[in-house]
């Protein structure tokens, strides 16, 4: 009797189905997943431990691809009520993501697809199966990099031609993205936020109208606005000074956004200015706030590896406190540019970087964090009542408490 001996498996090696190529020539080779291409773009990391869905619909990532330091993405699945984007069916965003783990499949009761398929459905290029925490030691000693993002199921790809894309883009300096994301045409706001078991409500009685200028405003902004009693009305990041005013508002709300401020401030510092000088309450976050610092006279700059997580803190100067905040950004507002006039209200703990200010005398005032915590700690919610609080004074009301009693 002859004993058979199984033959053992020959060694196999799973062929790279998706490439990130730097600038300098660095190539990171991976699993490929979500939508199949290639595109050139900054890679920057994000810290968030929950709400990926939410930071890769946010506009203000447009030309950017986020490197998530959480090992387990898309485990939650995606969901249609989560998305950032103002227009839910427009691709603005981020155009790639970069992920350590395999997507398994979707545990959560809001899950209505799968990460995979919806990168596949937004347009999203996903890199996975690497070493993200080498990746993001990388960005924090050499600074966000310019890169481009290539996935193909064939694994063919040509590394010459995509190493010249890299070091031929010229990145996100001088680049204004917000005219990309920006809505087309006005419209109006009445959703609240979600409430467990209910979803969103609407809006019932008007107390106030902001004007909001979309320069890639987020949903959860709008919200938190509606939940206090307000009618929104949202216009493009174009929209003249007297475009604003015909609306009447009783305040007016700088958005966040994509993009190098200073691009963006050629047409939108002179209606800012125009804003500031009458005197309406007026509330800046994110590129809203840069903005409002190039209106005043002060300067932006790109930052190193920029901050982009929900987990880092900043000091109110004007309550004392701290709060941990969420974060977007790659530019930041040079605190030593600032005029006689306009006081720093706001700095990063980690690194002291200005993340706020204020116009002495008038109700103007815009920070650099995210208070809508969407994704991110709710912190900051006390800016919105702040901004009310304004708008209620003019309008000779009593003020609301900053924060709700415990």
């Amino acid at each position: 009797m002859t004993e058979t001996t199984p033959k053992t498996a020959p060694w196999t090696i799973s062929k790279p189905t998706a490439v990130l190529v730097l600038a300098d020539g660095t190539v990171i080779e991976g699993k490929g997943v979500g939508a199949v291409g290639a595109i050139e773009a900054e890679v920057c990391f994000n810290t968030s431990l929950t709400g990926y869905q939410e930071v890769l619909t946010d506009p203000s990532y447009a030309g950017q691809i986020v490197t998530f330091t959480f090992p387990h993405i898309g485990n939650a699945g995606t969901n249609e009520e989560d998305s950032e984007r103002l227009n839910a069916g427009s691709r603005s965003g981020a155009v790639g993501t970069i992920i350590k783990a395999d997507i398994t499949a979707p545990s959560n009761y809001r899950s209505t697809q799968d990460f995979d398929k919806w990168l596949k459905h937004h347009g999203i290029i996903g890199l996975s199966n690497i070493n993200t925490r080498a990746l993001t030691a990388l960005i924090r000693e050499k600074g966000a990099a310019n890169a481009v993002i290539a996935h193909d199921p064939s694994g063919n790809f040509d590394i010459p031609a995509l190493k010249k894309r890299a070091a031929a883009w010229a990145g996100l300096v001088d680049l204004d993205l917000a005219k990309n994301v920006t809505s087309g045409q006005s419209s109006v706001w009445t959703e609240k936020s979600w409430v467990w078991n209910e979803g969103y409500g609407q809006q019932g009685e008007e107390q106030f109208h902001v004007v909001a200028i979309d320069y890639g405003i987020k949903r959860n902004i709008l919200r938190l606005f509606a939940d206090l009693g307000g009618k929104v009305t949202i216009v493009p990041a174009t929209a003249t000074a007297e475009d604003i005013l015909a609306h009447n508002p009783d305040g007016i709300f700088l958005s966040n956004g994509p993009g190098d401020p200073a691009a963006t401030g050629e047409y939108a510092v002179p209606t800012i200015q125009k804003l500031i000088a009458t005197d309406i309450p007026l509330f800046g976050i994110c590129l809203g706030h840069q903005m409002l610092a190039l209106a005043t006279g002060g300067k932006t700059v790109k930052m190193h590896q920029g901050h982009h997580g929900g987990n880092h803190p900043v000091k109110d100067h004007t309550t004392g406190k701290v709060e941990i905040v969420s974060m977007n950004h790659g530019f930041a507002v040079d605190a030593d540019s600032l005029p006689e006039g306009v006081e720093e209200t706001h700095i990063s703990l980690f690194d002291g970087t200005n993340c706020g200010l204020r116009i002495i005398g008038k109700p103007v005032f815009s920070v650099q964090h995210h208070p809508e915590a969407s994704p991110g700690p709710e912190d900051s919610f006390y800016l919105f009542r702040r901004f009310i609080n304004l708008i209620r004074t003019r309008k000779g009301q009593e003020p609301l408490p900053e924060r709700e009693a415990a």
